[in-house]
């Protein structure tokens, strides 16, 4: 489900045919944006004019954009890939969306999920990722056992606050690697910490602990683009 103009304009911009799309025109025809989408919807096939109060009870938020579509999230093709990212056990929708929105923006290869993961594609997830898992190849419920055969010839790397752990900016990111970052509680599990070959840290001052796994993911991933020189 994706809810709000800028989502199910990024839907159609990526070619994705909506199973179906409830709107409400006089909400739409406030902005130039929600005009615009409004242009588009009235040439495509299974969408539907609602009243405000019907948008609100499909709706997953407290203020919706008077617009919600339904669709099959296409699988993308993986490419080949140098820059993997694993997000092991991820439990909160909201930072799974975030670390898919920063996966993207830095250009990671492709994106793994345990079994142990939310929902990527629940609402919140999807809301958080601000599209990005519309952009960006996703595969969901996989073991770690199963993909190390994928990751052969790239160099496997958790963070952790452990205190083995290399800071993570002393890694050569121009190589090819794979990021695992792990539960928000609990790190990385222990059948993550058993196939990495480093544990990366962020280094921090003034006691505290750690960043949440959405922030450091993308502290981790802006630094890698930095020293791959990717724009």
């Amino acid at each position: 489900m994706l809810e709000g103009v800028r989502l199910v304009s990024d839907m159609l911009d990526a070619g994705v045919i909506p199973a179906y799309v409830l709107f409400d025109p006089e909400h739409l025809a406030h902005t130039a944006a929600g005009q615009s989408l409004l242009a588009r919807l009235y040439g495509i096939a299974h969408t539907y004019e609602a009243t405000s109060v019907a948008i609100k009870a499909a709706s997953d938020t407290n203020a919706p954009q008077g617009v919600i579509a339904v669709a099959e999230c296409p699988e993308l093709p993986i490419p080949a890939h140098d820059f993997v990212l694993i997000c092991d056990e991820i439990q909160d929708p909201g930072n799974l969306g975030t670390i898919v929105r920063s996966a993207a923006a830095v250009g990671v290869d492709v994106v793994y999920c345990t079994p142990g993961c939310v929902d990527v594609y629940a609402p919140k997830t999807v809301r958080a990722s601000m599209g990005s898992i519309l952009r960006i190849p996703i595969r969901t419920d996989a073991p770690l056992a199963s993909l190390l055969p994928i990751l052969t010839g790239a160099t496997i790397v958790a963070a952790d606050g452990v205190d083995a752990a290399i800071p993570y900016t002393r890694v050569d990111w121009q190589r090819p690697h794979a990021l695992i970052i792990g539960n928000e509680a609990h790190g990385i599990s222990p059948a993550a910490r058993s196939i990495a070959q480093h544990c990366i840290a962020i280094p921090m001052h003034h006691g505290v602990e750690s960043l949440n796994a959405a922030m450091a993911a993308t502290v981790i991933l802006f630094e890698a683009q930095r020293q791959r020189g990717n724009s």
